[in-house]
């Protein structure tokens, strides 16, 4: 190797390759299951030849044991899963969104494979959350992934103590957020079950022998739908404004709230 690359160059790239490979593995969009293995392995070297002029100077010397050198891969692979993990948590929001809309619309029990966790889920579930993904690229939101790699060495900079209580701390607040916001994203449908189904109520409480499930069941459907898709510009907008605060969080080192 020492022709082409001597061994702190080496060591250097290997650091960098292992937080950034760990954050691709968990990414939306990159680190999904249907991208194969090859495609973001080859992103990761890329990306590693990109990043290691810039953060090379934040990275400490080679070890002089065997032990020393696993030890600092080890911790830079579970940095970049801390990091991957955040910012896939956050993508929890429009699966609760997704949710709460198909049982507000009766359509809970339409399940569906959902790409983005690799397992069944309701149809509009799985829906939103292939619409968050095609926002992120389509907004470029995914440069803001290559420059929060950059500023991890700022937040998390090797030199540093693992900070495992406060990333416990922001996981839990990031979750809390994206089940507030998967919550706030549904406002519509949930306010429009309310008035329906109060309207539904007192319909048959006033004519007994209608039969109102025939009649609102259809009709919940149908004006659910509507109400939803009438809200799904103002719903991607809000998400994706959302998650690009929680992604130049990483870019600005921490600094921001």
């Amino acid at each position: 190797m020492e022709p082409w690359a001597t061994a702190d160059q080496v060591w250097a790239g290997g650091l960098i390759f292992a937080r950034t490979a760990s954050i691709l593995m968990l990414i939306p969009g990159v680190g999904e299951a249907y991208v194969p293995p090859r495609i973001r392995l080859s992103l990761a070297l890329v990306l590693t030849l990109a990043l290691w002029p810039v953060v090379a100077g934040t990275l400490p010397a080679v070890p002089s044991t065997v032990g020393g050198m696993a030890g600092w891969v080890i911790r830079e692979a579970v940095v970049g899963l801390m990091i991957g993990l955040l910012l896939r948590m956050f993508m929890a929001a429009l699966s609760t969104a997704g949710e709460i809309v198909s049982l507000q619309t009766t359509l809970s029990f339409a399940q569906t494979a959902n790409p983005l966790q690799a397992q069944p889920g309701t149809t509009i579930a799985a829906f939103l959350t292939l619409l968050g993904v095609t926002l992120l690229f389509a907004t470029n939101t995914h440069h803001l992934f290559i420059a929060g790699i950059v500023g991890s060495y700022q937040l998390m900079a090797p030199a540093k103590p693992l900070m495992l209580n406060d990333f416990a701390a922001v996981a839990v607040r990031t979750m809390g957020e994206a089940f507030l916001l998967g919550v706030q994203l549904s406002a519509p449908v949930l306010v429009f079950a309310l008035i329906f189904n109060l309207a539904s109520g007192l319909v048959a409480r006033v004519m007994p022998q209608f039969q109102i499930f025939f009649a609102a069941a259809p009709l919940s459907v149908i004006l659910g739908l509507s109400v939803f898709a009438l809200s799904l510009g103002v719903l991607g907008t809000v998400f994706i404004d959302r998650y690009r605060r929680l992604a130049e969080y990483f870019v600005a080192g921490g600094s921001g709230g």
